[in-house]
């Protein structure tokens, strides 16, 4: 990685905070408000995520962001690119004619949507979040993309927590994330 990736890269890993034992006790929150605060450590995530992209996908048509934060990177990349930004929502929030895919909590069941006419088929997509933890919403939002018939590129986090293994859930998709834990 070039000296000004590496040092972009550590700007956004000063940026995130972490809180032992919330929501509950093991678990420690990665919390990506401080990045969020802190326009040079937006910018510098925006950074790495555009050079990743115009690195490795040099046709992208969308970006496609995931309810609520995949909201908060996904347009700034998007409007890098010069592409458009799509919303993947949780049931019941988008107007019009939409599809939906269900798909397993931790403690029940979410469904997943997007708009009808959002995605055409064949259009290359990229899905865009913060956080990859066990896969199971990336997973749920991949297969809404594939009921639109997109071509799916890739999946891009902020942060992915490598102990859950949900990357291995996305496969054959995939994942680029700025850091890991």
């Amino acid at each position: 990685m070039a000296a000004d990736s590496e040092s972009k890269l550590q700007l956004v890993r000063r940026h995130i905070r972490a809180f032992p034992d919330f929501p509950k006790k093991g678990v420690v929150f990665r919390d990506i408000c401080p990045l969020l605060k802190d326009p040079a450590a937006l910018t510098a995530a925006t950074d790495l995520f555009e050079e990743h992209v115009r690195k490795n996908h040099q046709q992208v048509d969308l970006i496609v962001g995931l309810d609520a934060r995949g909201f908060l990177f996904g347009p700034l990349l998007a409007q890098r690119l010069g592409v458009g930004f799509v919303l993947i929502r949780k049931k019941g929030k988008l107007p019009g004619a939409t599809v939906s895919v269900a798909y397993d909590l931790e403690y029940g069941k979410a469904e997943a949507e997007v708009q009808e006419d959002a995605v055409a088929p064949g259009q290359k997509i990229l899905l865009i979040d913060d956080l990859l933890a066990t896969g199971g919403t990336l997973f749920a939002a991949c297969e809404l993309m594939k009921k639109q018939q997109a071509v799916i590129l890739g999946c891009l986090v902020v942060i992915e927590l490598r102990e859950l293994h949900g990357v291995d859930k996305l496969k054959p998709h995939a994942v680029f994330s700025l850091l890991q834990y």
